[in-house]
Order: C-alpha cells, then structure tokens, then sequence
C-alpha cells in the first residue's frame, strides 16, 4: 500500500517483498485478461488509476511467471495449464463481489438444525462468513480456513468437524486421512467450492488429490450445491470432481454467459444467479 511521509508517497512492502497493492492489481489484470483474450495499457491505466509505467511493471511481473504474453500496446492472456492452482491469497483478491453475493444466495439453502459438508475455497470460505448466525448446525469441512471462521464466531450450539490430511496451496487438507473421515459420513447437503465447470469435464480441480477428496465429500452428502462464479465457466482442470448432471443446485453471478446458463440448465437440478451489486476490481 501506499503511505504519505511528509510530501512525499512511498509504497509500504510486505516482508516477502511484494506490495499488497500490486498483487491486487495484478489479480484485476490476470482476470481482465482471462475474461477477455487481451488487455491495453491504456485502458488498465484508466480502470486502476495508476500510472502506465505502473501497469507496465505489472505486466512484466505477470509475463515473467507466464501468465500473459506482452504484446505492443498491451498483453494477451495465456491458457492457465490444467494443473495450475494458485494460492488462497492470490484467489481471495478475484471476483469479491460476485463471491459475496454467491454465498448470500448459498446461505439461504442452509437449514438450523442440518449437518452440512463445505470444501476449501475462496468462495465456500465466503459462505462460511454468511452462516455464521445460523444455529445448530454439524459442519463438516476439509478447509483450515473455513474452520477456522466457524469456530471463532463462538457459537455453542454449532459442531465442526476439520478432516485430517495434507495442505495443498489452497489451504485444503487432502488425502487418504481426509477420504476415510469423509466416508464415513452422512451430510444433509455439501457445498462445493470449484476451479473451473464445463460440459464434458464437469466441474474440475487442478490438484489430482483434492480431486480426490473432494469427490468422497460430495459422495457423503445427499444433495450437492455448487458455488462458482461466472468466470469459472470453461475452465478445465486435470481432475473431474462430478459430473454437471449432480448438482442439485448450482449458485453463480449475473456474469455468467448466457450459453452457460443454458447449458447449465440443462444438466443440473436448479441454477441460482446471484445479483452483484457492485464490480469486481481493487479495493479502496
């Protein structure tokens, strides 16, 4: 971030040497880029409210780890690999608002009184925050953070059960301990965080032991409501966690491409759009 010392401005670093700001920044380009093939200097310069020697640094940070080909004027995005799979801190800056208003609707679904499973991710970590003030429920979950949220709020009349396993860079716990927890288990409904949904794929993960875990966590609840915005439509990652056709519900944004809708809609039980209230982008 950015402080003022006298007359001057200088950037604050976090200890590992980068800036928060600027990997908030680069988060908004990467999804702009993502979303729509190619981003202009120009227009980056507008949309951010820095300068273009700003933007281009960024540029040349996100080129430098191949995730966008700088071209003249601008760059291009490039196909993120089926088994990329970024951190919690780098997921959490992208698409805030279409998360919180997913897991506003999510919520709703959520009865006082039910056993539920919730899978690690950004999203479902989102959730977790909107069902705080639900009473008496069983919460099941692979994810440290989501955990994490539920047993701070203090509630005495809430259960959460946290499966053993290994950390992925998601901060999910994966593998055979997590599996056998998972199934021996009976949940009332699980919500499914995703890296990407598609027809043929399903809805997919790029780490082959999430894929795994996650698999017996759906197959532990009796109905299945996945949480995915709008740009997770059409990517594909390397391990199927289920098919389209076993959602019962699935929650997204009013950024979702009209052919996802229908497509969507002729798999999966229900399909719920969440309404946005406001843009995505850079915190103030």
């Amino acid at each position: 971030m950015f402080v003022r010392v006298g007359f001057c401005v200088v950037e604050v670093w976090s200890r590992d040497g980068v800036s928060v700001l600027a990997r908030q920044r680069q988060a908004v380009i990467l999804e702009e880029a993502r979303r729509t093939g190619a981003v202009r200097v120009s227009d980056l310069v507008q949309r951010l409210g820095v300068s273009d020697m700003t933007v281009r640094r960024d540029l040349d940070v996100l080129a430098s780890r191949g995730l966008v080909e700088k071209v003249y004027g601008g760059a291009t995005s490039v196909a993120a690999p089926s088994t990329d799979e970024p951190g919690f801190e780098a997921k959490s800056v992208r698409q805030r608002a279409q998360k919180e208003a997913i897991a506003s609707v999510a919520a709703g679904l959520v009865r006082p009184g039910t056993a539920i499973g919730i899978s690690a991710g950004t999203t479902t970590w989102t959730l977790a925050r909107a069902i705080e003030g639900i009473p008496d429920l069983t919460v099941v979950t692979n994810s440290i953070r989501v955990a994490d949220v539920l047993r701070g709020s203090g509630r005495h009349d809430r259960t959460v059960v946290l499966t053993g396993g290994v950390r992925t860079p998601s901060d999910a716990l994966v593998g055979p301990v997590a599996v056998h927890s998972l199934r021996s288990l009976h949940l009332d409904v699980v919500f499914l965080g995703v890296h990407g949904m598609a027809e043929g794929p399903g809805f997919t993960t790029p780490n082959l032991t999430e894929g795994e875990t996650n698999r017996a966590l759906v197959e532990s609840g009796r109905r299945l409501v996945v949480l995915a915005d709008n740009t997770k439509w059409g990517t594909v990652g390397i391990s199927t966690i289920a098919d389209l056709d076993e959602a019962s519900v699935v929650v997204s944004d009013d950024g979702l491409p009209d052919d996802a809708c229908r497509a969507l809609s002729d798999h999966v039980g229900e399909l719920m759009i969440a309404p946005v209230s406001k843009p995505s982008g850079v915190d103030a």
